[in-house]
Order: structure tokens, then C-alpha cells, then sequence
């Protein structure tokens, strides 16, 4: 599922996430083509751009503020790039 995950970092992005088993403490959040969302122009940027070339990441939840249901616009954009 493709959803809009804002992060305590304050870092907008866009990614199909997937719910992992995990211990506590452990990451149980898989992010898979995660793109940074510029909220001004909408424009999408690959997350951790230049740093890396996967395109799965995993992360604790606790990272997370929010999780919500991007907009057609957004979708059309993303799943263009991926």
C-alpha cells in the first residue's frame, strides 16, 4: 500500500510500506522506493538521494508521527517514478 508517512524528523515522504514482525526496539517498518515530498511544489525526490542505491529501508515505527493516504495527484506522480 502507498501512503503518505510523515517522520519525527519533520521529512515528508511517499512509499509502499509494508508491516514487519520485529522485537521491541527493533525496525519494523519496511519502506520500499521511499520519495521525499517537497510540500511546496509537490515534486518528488529519492529518498537518501546520493547516500545509497536500495530501495528498501527498514525503520521503527516509533520514527513515525503519521501515516495518511496521499492524494491522486501525488499517487500519479510516484508511481511514474517507480
Amino acid at each position: 500500500m502507498i501512503k503518505t508517512i510523515l517522520l519525527a524528523t519533520n521529512v515528508v515522504i511517499i512509499s509502499k510500506i509494508e508491516e514487519i514482525g520485529a522485537d521491541i526496539g527493533e525496525p519494523d517498518c519496511k519502506l520500499v522506493n521511499p520519495y521525499v515530498v517537497n510540500q511546496s511544489s509537490l515534486s518528488l525526490e529519492p529518498w537518501l538521494l546520493n547516500i545509497t542505491e536500495q530501495n528498501e529501508f527498514m525503520i521503527s515505527s516509533e520514527k513515525i508521527i503519521t501515516i495518511s493516504d496521499p492524494t491522486e495527484e501525488l499517487i500519479k506522480k510516484y508511481n511514474s517514478l517507480v
